[in-house]
């Protein structure tokens, strides 16, 4: 993971030495927004805008996810970089026909020449202009669900008005404690910063449990984006995070809660198709030289997220809520 500095890329990991070893993720700096009304520079129309993703990332699945849920693939199109991630960054495995790159920063290299940052996928990128509107998921993935439903004809709602402050409180707590949590254990390079996020992960995963005990879904007892959002980090967590990340107290599939809700999730029609476990494995095994040096990859576990969940008897599934 390297990063460019006033439009020069370097190969330089996370400074973990001047946060006392803990790992801080940075902010995303591309924060514009497709509107449906034309009230920004970027109003929703069909075939202006494209995705540059991979597929083992959490953040640029989410994307994925809300792409196929608001039927969007023949009005945004997606560029797919290769797995691995090494020198160079996030590579292209042959020349992106939208821009020509051949390696993620050149993509914001012409969206901003003098950028100084990380290079990060997912980039909502507009073709019109040559620019970066977002690299933000968290902002891209409210985009998708309203701003293109005049284009599409499909209204369905993962963020509802009367939902948005419990949504946005939720989010919060995931995000801190197991979207980045992971990433806080598996990047720290002192041990009590190691604990300390380890610990605050299993206390989280505990609490999500418990409250999945009584309800399907994580809010109001409807399908949100607040779902969306922990389920790309708990359908890479017994496969990535369990051994790589040292996150081993307990697998998902322990907690009797959580196992069947990420099941119930990833059975929901077109979510199969955006989870790529062979992409998953490799990047995350062959990418962090520091945390697996021989980059071998594990050939399991064995999941089964296609075995019955058992989640209907806590409320309306995917279906009945008509989304």
């Amino acid at each position: 993971m390297g990063l460019m500095i006033e439009g020069r890329w370097h190969d330089q990991w996370y400074d973990t030495k001047s946060t006392g070893g803990a790992f801080v993720r940075t902010e995303a700096q591309f924060r514009d927004r497709i509107t449906a009304d034309g009230s920004s520079p970027f109003p929703a129309q069909a075939g202006r805008y494209h995705l540059f993703v991979s597929l083992a990332c959490p953040w640029a699945h989410r994307t994925l996810i809300f792409r196929a849920l608001k039927g969007l693939d023949a009005v945004i199109g997606v560029s797919v970089v290769d797995p691995l991630m090494l020198s160079e960054g996030w590579v292209f495995p042959s020349p992106d026909p939208i821009t020509g790159a051949t390696r993620l920063f050149e993509v914001y290299g012409k969206a901003k020449p003098d950028y100084t940052g990380r290079v990060t996928v997912p980039v909502l990128w507009d073709m019109a202009t040559g620019r970066i509107v977002n690299n933000e998921s968290a902002e891209i993935i409210r985009m998708l669900n309203s701003a293109f439903d005049g284009i599409t004809g499909n209204h369905a709602d993962y963020c509802p008005a009367d939902l948005v402050e419990e949504i946005d409180r939720t989010n919060a707590f995931v995000y801190d404690r197991v979207n980045n949590g992971v990433y806080k254990a598996g990047f720290a390079t002192v041990q009590d910063k190691y604990e300390a996020a380890f610990d605050a992960l299993f206390a989280a995963l505990d609490e999500l449990d418990a409250r999945l005990s009584g309800q399907r879904w994580l809010v109001g007892n409807r399908l949100t984006e607040a779902d969306w959002r922990l389920f790309t980090t708990l359908v890479r967590f017994d496969a990535v995070y369990v051994g790589h990340f040292k996150c081993n107290q307990r697998r998902i599939a322990d907690y009797p809660n959580l196992s069947g809700y990420l099941r119930d999730l990833h059975q929901i029609p077109g979510i199969a198709a955006t989870v790529d476990f062979s992409h998953i494995k490799r990047h995350y095994y062959g990418s962090h030289p520091t945390i697996n040096p021989t980059g071998i990859v594990p050939k399991g576990p064995l999941l089964d997220l296609d075995a019955p969940h058992g989640r209907e008897r806590l409320g309306p599934g995917f279906e009945a809520q008509g989304l």
